[in-house]
């Protein structure tokens, strides 16, 4: 199993966000919070400053969608170029079409869980998704601490993902750091999105690869 990091530019410095990214060409991809102040308490990125972003990435954009309406703007996300576009399943009634769509124009996509939202309504679903993404935090802001707690639903999602072959990526966000990952990745994640552990480091390129060899001794074989 491979492990991805993906740094959280929420984290990063707004003001030179090109060379933020930059700085970061030893992960995986770059982990894009988009929030509208009404599904979450917070407001960052929207379209156009996404599509900036992508122009000048040389690494894919992870963009989570912390917004309300996904029916009508996670598709413009996708058209944007994005490699992967993530919704949160209580921000969509149905999500099987919304999935099909933004695959259809090309991105890969992903379903966000908040913490208080059970798992198992939504395993029928996996061969819809190509993301799995269970928030180890209240979705919003960065540096919050780590929810151990969501580690049972880790678990449920990989058992189903090996007994039915799935190639779901597993995406575990919100206090990840070097104490934390290793917890994460027995649980069954692969895919790690890191802010402040990243960003608030000395040495950004060493942070990544710590955080990835603290992965990758406990990850699923």
């Amino acid at each position: 199993m491979s492990v991805r990091i993906q740094p959280s530019i929420l984290s990063a410095d707004f003001v030179n966000l090109q060379s933020e990214i930059e700085r970061i060409g030893a992960a995986d991809g770059v982990h894009v919070d988009v929030m509208d102040n009404h599904f979450v308490p917070n407001l960052t990125f929207g379209p156009q400053m996404v599509g900036r972003i992508q122009d000048v990435s040389p690494l894919p954009l992870d963009v989570h969608l912390m917004i309300a309406d996904v029916d009508r703007w996670a598709p413009g996300y996708a058209e944007l170029g994005c490699f992967s576009v993530t919704f949160h399943a209580e921000a969509t009634v149905n999500p099987a079409p919304l999935a099909r769509r933004i695959r259809e124009i090309g991105s890969r996509v992903g379903l966000a869980l908040k913490p208080g939202t059970a798992i198992e309504p939504y395993l029928e679903l996996l061969p819809e998704f190509d993301q799995i993404l269970v928030m180890t935090v209240e979705p919003g802001f960065g540096g919050q601490s780590f929810m151990a707690d969501m580690m049972p639903k880790l678990r449920l999602l990989r058992a189903e993902a090996d007994r039915t072959g799935s190639e779901v990526w597993l995406q575990v966000d919100g206090g990840i750091a070097l104490d934390t990952i290793g917890i994460a990745a027995e649980a069954g994640a692969d895919t790690f999105v890191a802010g402040s552990s990243v960003y608030g480091s000395a040495d950004v390129e060493s942070a990544i690869q710590e955080l990835r060899a603290a992965a990758t001794r406990h990850s699923h074989v």
